[in-house]
Formats: C-alpha cells, structure tokens, sequence
C-alpha cells in the first residue's frame, strides 16, 4: 500500500498515528507531496480526483480517501480496536467533532496563506475560529470522561485536531477555558506515535 501524504496535515496525521499504535508502519509505503488549494499534486489527483490528501493507494481494491475512510480501513485491517462497538456512536460523534475543528483550522489557514491580503475576510477566520472554539468547549465539558478512557479512534484525531491548532494557531490560546482538555492533551502528546508525527 502507498499513502498519499503530507507531513503537515493534521488529516494525514491522524492516519499516520493509527499506523504506529496498530503496529502497520512496515505495510504502507508513505509518498510526501506538496499540494495547495490552487495546485493539486499529480500524484494527488491521480489517487483522488478531488486532489485531497491522505489517499491510500491499494494493490487490491479502489484507492481508498477521506481520512475517516482511510482509518475506518486500517483499523480493520489491523483486528478493529480503535472503533470499538460498544461505544462506537460516541467513538465516531468525537472524532467528527475533532474533523470540524480541522476543518475549520485549516480554512483559517488558508486564508491567509492562498488569498492575497487585499482579498481576506477577517469575519470569515473569526467565523471559522468561532466553530473550532465552540467545538473544544464542547469538548472540555462533555467528553473528558470519554478521552480518559482506552485509547481508541477519537482520541487519536482530538490529538491531531489540537496538534494542529498549537502549529498553526498557537496565538489563539486555546488552552484558556478548557483547561481539562489541555491536561489530557499534554499527556496524549507524548504518545510516542505523537511525537513521531509532529508538524515541523
């Protein structure tokens, strides 16, 4: 299998991560592109028509996208612990939840990086910024019990998620009001398989 793969995406982590707690590094051979919102990898494409990465690329079976997809697979593949059954509702809503606040990170990121600054719109990023924020108090009062129990799928992309507000909006201070959070995050992050997939 080939991963379609950037370094710094916090979509592409999460499938990274997954590969190092379920032991499947050797299995996968990782392929780093560079790919924008105005200029999709060649590699990309092919492996995605919609240019998005990650993409799994599957000797075979159809290449697989979407990182829920990607994980959904590899967990699978791997004897299924990181979608366990009896909690898989509040497994799936918490990683959604992690998935919005990436989305929402990333947008603001965009915005900055791809528009010229005559073109960005400031109530967008606030608007973006606003969804991840009410998103991680969510979180902090709502789902700490959950994120204290055995690791499973949610907990890899909430880590992600958080990883990648500190890369790319560390000035925001996320940490102030969910300080719950904050504490589980500075144990998670030093999950070997965290520290071997920081953005740099």
């Amino acid at each position: 299998m080939k991963l379609i793969f950037s370094p710094l995406s916090p979509f592409v982590r999460k499938v990274h991560v997954l590969l190092h707690e379920t032991g499947q590094l050797s299995d996968v051979e990782v392929v780093d592109v560079a790919t924008t919102p105005l200029e999709t990898d060649p590699q990309a494409a092919a492996a995605n028509p919609l240019g998005k990465i990650p993409a799994l690329v599957r000797a075979d079976g159809p290449t697989l996208y979407d990182s829920r997809v990607i994980t959904r697979y590899l967990d699978q593949r791997a004897g299924g612990q990181m979608y366990p059954e009896a909690r898989l509702w509040d497994v799936l809503t918490l990683e959604a939840t992690a998935e919005g606040i990436m989305e929402a990170a990333l947008s603001m990121a965009y915005e900055a990086r791809f528009r010229p600054e005559e073109m960005q719109y400031a109530p967008w990023v606030e608007g973006q910024w606003q969804k991840a924020s009410r998103a991680l108090s969510a979180v902090n009062a709502r789902w700490m019990s959950h994120l204290a129990g055995p690791l499973d799928m949610s907990h890899i992309a909430m880590g992600c998620a958080l990883g990648y507000l500190d890369f790319r909006h560390d000035a925001r201070g996320w940490r102030v009001g969910n300080e719950a959070l904050a504490d589980w995050y500075a144990v998670f992050s030093e999950r070997e398989s965290m520290t071997k997939t920081a953005p740099k």
